[in-house]
């Protein structure tokens, strides 16, 4: 079952394509590199995303310590930011369809499922929540790609 056919729901949102994604694709292991993207695309919540991930990789490895931790949700909280600006940018209205499927939309998705995580490594329970339902309005499917849940 396709969950976009609601016929009272607004249209999905896809996002152009993200500038920083052939660079990002390019750099996903290089830290410093990224680092340099994400000066050079603050706007990207791809770039953001993937040094959330790093960041929340560092910190799960290093059972979880607070400056890494820390890292990991400022990161994210960056990303799911851009995100939200990206999707208001191109019409979504605070709900609907983000369908994972199209490339563009991956970094945002990306970026609300590192703050759900991030959030989680720091307690904030709620706020994982919150970032999981907003996971599952936009495309149920891609919370157990993103989230493994």
């Amino acid at each position: 079952m396709n969950q976009f056919k609601d016929m009272l729901a607004p249209p999905p949102v896809t996002l152009p394509d993200d500038p920083a994604a052939a660079v990002v694709a390019d750099a996903t292991d290089d830290i410093p590199a990224l680092a340099v993207k994400a000066r050079e695309y603050p706007e990207s919540p791809l770039v953001w995303a993937v040094l959330a991930e790093h960041a929340l990789t560092t910190a799960v490895a290093d059972s979880a310590s607070d400056v890494d931790a820390i890292t990991a949700y400022a990161l994210s909280r960056t990303g799911y930011h851009r995100g939200l600006d990206k999707l208001r940018g191109n019409g979504w209205k605070g709900f609907g369809p983000v369908p994972y499927s199209h490339e563009p939309n991956r970094g945002v998705l990306r970026a609300i499922a590192a703050l759900a995580r991030a959030a989680r490594l720091i307690g904030e329970e709620n706020e994982y929540d919150r970032c999981r339902a907003l996971l599952s309005d936009c495309d149920p499917e891609s919370i157990a790609t993103l989230l493994g849940s």
